[in-house]
């Protein structure tokens, strides 16, 4: 990763280093009050983002991700992401984290609470960041008592830049970007960086949170790391693949954009400089659509709010078609693999077909997962997405040849068209598990959890 920040927009400059406060509304302690009161505009700008209702159901906008995330908690609901006030709440009533597990039982890891509350780094410091990450999710809910606000990016009750997250501290100094080291410009980037980036659970240690950029943070130099270590989160129960998964890697996009190059951060367009009712200046915490700012945020660079709005969606369109098309063809091979290997074809055989599927959705998910990727870094979502045509097309055609070699000469594909045919094919009992959720929700979150975790979902 090579970014040169000798261009800065003033305007960026300016919304990273003012003060910037974003307080749970929850919060009582002397120090919460001060902030509020010393940053009161900041504040309400940040209790905007409960005014980000909208969340798309994403599979059933495409439910041929249920197929390629079969066997993963992904398949059971994922949707787009709303606005900072709602990350505990929605995190808590999403059908992937699941429910309470017996006393001594593993669940889903405590990891899963990194990103979403400043409550994490609290956490870990009191218990270890192996201790953290061991515990499980549901375990440690009642613990969670604001969402992400100030501390999370500062130093609680100063204006001074924090990079809290032991992850993301590690992290930056794989790639030679340690926080400490940055301008300000860049530490604003990697502020977002610390929770807007990939990782994966690492087993060896309790399931902690890792960033896996040993040789880069490139989809091919983590490709390589996965490999390497022969890592897979979970075994594909339809092809057998062993498969990896990308969670929302704008940091690594932004990296490597036209835009990092000139200095321009997520700060920069979402995060715009703005005025008070009295005329002062401060950082607006409403994080938002840049169009929606235009001219406090691209009109430095782009003349015609029109022509960057056409451009936008013109990308838009030319990648999610490409996305449709990587999504086709990987479902049919996933569907090939399993006629294979019912037909008796050996590992010896399907080795080369496997890791193509592999590293094919490897890419399809890098350039999906990440929010935003059409207007952060099209011309790497492009190349993402042709090298996972390019991968899964040779694995059909040599699945075509084991297929014969081994005698089937029909494979079935089920009708995958709705969330809720593509749900069937998999078997997830979706209504069951939205009622487990619901009982887990009305005996648990809503008595012992604090109203953090209650946010838009109050009865």
């Amino acid at each position: 990763m090579n970014i040169q920040f000798d261009k800065i927009h003033k305007s960026h400059l300016f919304a990273v280093v003012v003060g910037a406060f974003c307080l749970p509304v929850w919060a009582e302690s002397g120090l919460d009050q001060q902030n509020q009161q010393q940053f009161p505009s900041q504040y309400n700008s940040w209790l905007a983002t409960s005014e980000q209702t909208e969340k798309q159901d994403l599979l059933a906008a495409y439910p041929a991700s249920i197929i390629l995330w079969a066997g993963s908690s992904f398949a059971k609901e994922y949707n787009s992401p709303r606005g900072h006030h709602f990350a505990v709440a929605d995190v808590s009533h999403i059908l992937r984290t699941g429910v309470s597990v017996e006393q001594g039982k593993k669940g889903l890891s405590a990891s899963c609470w990194t990103c979403k509350t400043p409550d994490a780094p609290r956490l870990m410091q009191k218990m270890g960041v192996e201790g953290f990450s061991a515990a499980n999710f549901t375990d440690l809910g009642p613990e969670i008592k604001s969402v992400v606000y100030c501390s999370d990016c500062h130093v609680n009750g100063s204006e001074k830049l924090a990079l809290p997250r032991p992850h993301a501290q590690n992290a930056m100094a794989k790639i030679k970007l340690p926080f400490d080291k940055q301008t300000t410009s860049m530490q604003g980037a990697q502020v977002c960086g610390q929770c807007h980036v990939t990782y994966y659970f690492q087993p060896e240690a309790s399931n902690k949170v890792n960033i896996p950029w040993i040789f880069g943070s490139t989809a091919d130099d983590i490709e390589k790391y996965y490999d390497t270590r022969r890592f897979y989160e979970w075994i594909h129960p339809i092809s057998q693949t062993p498969i990896l998964k990308a969670r929302h890697p704008e940091f690594e996009h932004w990296s490597r954009s036209k835009h990092a190059a000139q200095g321009v951060t997520c700060i920069t367009c979402h995060m715009p400089p703005a005025k008070d009712d009295k005329g002062n200046d401060f950082t607006n915490h409403k994080v938002g659509n840049a169009l929606a700012s235009f001219d406090d945020t691209c009109a430095a660079c782009h003349s015609s709010k029109k022509a960057i709005t056409a451009s936008l969606e013109r990308d838009k369109q030319q990648i999610d078609a490409k996305a449709r098309e990587v999504e086709g063809l990987l479902v049919k091979a996933h569907f090939e693999a399993k006629a294979a290997w019912d037909g008796g074809a050996t590992w010896a055989l399907m080795n080369d077909p496997i890791m193509g599927i592999r590293h094919s959705q490897w890419r399809w998910d890098f350039a999906m997962a990440s929010h935003g990727l059409y207007a952060h870094n099209p011309e790497e979502g492009h190349a993402l997405l042709d090298k996972a045509i390019e991968q899964v097309t040779l694995s059909r055609t040599l699945l075509a040849l084991i297929l014969k070699q081994v005698g089937v000469d029909k494979v079935d594909y089920p009708d995958i068209s709705t969330k809720e045919k593509a749900h069937a094919v998999i078997g997830f009992d979706k209504d069951g598990a939205q009622k487990a959720k619901d009982d887990f929700i009305k005996q648990q979150v809503d008595k012992h959890w604090q109203p953090v975790a209650l946010h838009g979902y109050e009865q």
